[in-house]
């Protein structure tokens, strides 16, 4: 088919028409039908693994495709569903996901649904009877056995070891099997590479009674722990005692009502969102480290402002020599990577051996504690995080200051006005309205900044008495994380419901932001 077809639109000459060349409908519709089918593929398995919700992301996905590619009306949408797909996959599904969580008691010793934990009792053996040492043996097809010596009782030999262990069925053992027609002993770590395998394999005797692997050298006869009864509860049958799922708490308890681990994941409603607000030994901290991150965010936008302000302003005077260079100097550490940077001055820092103590000491005689004292620490990051920021105001304000008129300086000039007045009352009145936006989105970069945290202090000094790991320098990003991966409980359900307050701060200043910029939303 041609791409170009020639119309004569106008009178004596022809006009190229531009086609746009489509593939034939039995291609196109094929072509649907095998990504329909890999895509449901994909959803069954993850259905299957037991990730319902991620199914249920892909289903919403796929549905959407088919639509769109399908339905004449939604063609101009193909074109960006791409970009509806990653922000359906990649940012709203995991905000929805991470608020899901909050409502949850998720966390380390509650990992796993009802079914698993249940799963995991009925697992679990205990040894009733005697241990026998055994040897894995493989003959000339290849046809694996073992041969179980019970001492005065004779030899056990298995059935082949073929296929799958049938769950509920047991490999029939005989004592009138050929010891000789075993084949060669299959070497220990030989064993130890076939050890999953032969632990699925449960083998019964002559005499009824079953044996599983138990270590590497020996088989037992091992029982289930747990029997389930038709009211759900589990009972032992080594001591008859009985396990009732506690749905408040998520686990299994015993008769005076202590849990039996693992846990396993329950709706706990606003329980973790109310005990930011109302538990002492969270709300302390929290409060605390929320009043330190506004006021973290707020006094680096000044001071960086006020930095790259006034250094923009010494590079506009027209007595500097040499501007180009000291531009270049100026925005240099906007180039350094972060991380580099905050690496070098956590050990310029170094209360021992860095290089600024001993040169605090050398004139004054002290040595502060930049990483023990709260207040100290706090000092520490606003230098550090000063230093990484003002090369991106002075880009601003170096451009935001040529578009400025001079005539204004000049009438000032004339009307006797101070270098301090033109600031005041020309330059910040015509800055501030451009860049309250960027100022603002400054804000919210610095609300979230765990880099600086984690690498600088780790969020210490530590403060004390509190039931999650928290510090003084701590941000609510870097204390959201230290709930959910430094803490001994892992209390992801507790860090879910504060990174869902973070979203909610931080929507907040982007919707803010929007409106100062006069976007319509």
């Amino acid at each position: 088919m041609s791409a170009v077809n020639l119309s004569a639109e106008m009178p004596g000459r022809a006009v190229p028409k531009l086609s746009v060349p489509r593939l034939p409908a039995a291609m196109r519709w094929s072509l649907w039908t095998l990504c329909n089918a890999f895509a449901l593929y994909l959803i069954v398995a993850l259905y299957a693994q037991g990730q319902t919700v991620f199914a249920l992301l892909g289903l919403v996905v796929a549905g959407i495709a088919s639509f769109v590619f399908i339905h004449r009306r939604a063609y101009a949408h193909r074109y960006i569903f791409p970009s509806v797909a990653g922000m359906l996959v990649f940012v709203i599904f995991p905000l929805l996901y991470t608020v899901g969580i909050g409502f949850t008691n998720y966390s380390g010793t509650n990992l796993l649904s009802f079914e698993q934990a249940q799963r995991y009792h009925l697992g679990q053996t205990y040894l009733a009877g005697e241990r026998y040492g055994f040897s894995l043996h493989q003959n000339d097809e290849g046809q694996l056995r073992l041969r179980v010596d019970r001492g005065p009782q004779g030899v056990w030999v298995s059935a082949p070891l073929e296929g799958e262990p049938v769950e509920g069925e047991a490999l029939a053992m005989s004592r009138e099997a050929e010891v000789e027609a075993l084949g060669a002993a299959v070497p220990l770590r030989d064993v130890i590479r076939q050890r999953k395998a032969l632990e699925q394999w449960v083998m019964r005797g002559n005499d009824g009674q079953l044996l599983r692997l138990y270590g590497l050298r020996e088989v037992a006869a091992v029982e289930p722990l747990y029997r389930l009864q038709d009211d759900g509860s589990l009972i032992n049958n080594q001591t008859g005692a009985r396990l009732t799922a506690n749905d408040e708490i998520g686990f299994y308890v015993d008769a005076e009502g202590q849990p039996v681990a693992p846990g396993y994941t329950v709706y706990a409603g606003w329980s973790n969102f109310a005990k930011v607000l109302t538990d002492p030994k969270i709300r302390g901290p929290f409060l605390q480290i929320f009043v330190w991150t506004v006021c973290f965010a707020g006094l680096t936008v000044i001071f960086t402002l006020a930095v790259g302000l006034v250094l923009a302003s010494l590079l506009q005077w027209e007595m500097v020599r040499g501007k180009a260079f000291y531009r270049l100097m100026l925005i240099l550490p906007y180039a350094v990577p972060a991380f580099i940077s905050i690496l070098v001055f956590k050990g310029l820092f170094n209360q021992s051996f860095g290089e600024i103590n001993l040169m605090l000491d050398s004139l004054f005689g002290v040595r502060p504690d930049w990483f023990s004292d709260p207040t100290l620490a706090r000092t520490m990051i606003l230098i550090v995080n000063t230093w990484l920021g003002y090369p991106y105001m002075l880009l601003l304000c170096m451009g935001l200051l040529q578009a400025i008129p001079r005539d204004l300086y000049e009438a000032s000039a004339m009307d006797g006005a101070t270098p301090l007045d033109n600031l005041l009352k020309i330059t910040l009145p015509l800055l501030i309205k451009p860049l309250a936006p960027l100022l603002i989105a400054s804000f919210a970069f610095n609300f979230n900044n765990f880099v600086l945290i984690t690498l600088l202090t780790r969020g210490g000094p530590d403060i004390l008495g509190t039931t999650t790991p928290a510090g003084t320098t701590d941000l609510l990003v870097s204390y959201t994380y230290r709930i959910a991966f430094q803490d001994s409980g892992q209390n992801f359900a507790l860090a879910a419901a504060i990174a869902t307050l973070i979203f909610l701060v931080v929507g907040a200043m982007a919707w803010l932001n929007l409106k100062l910029s006069k976007v319509k939303v």
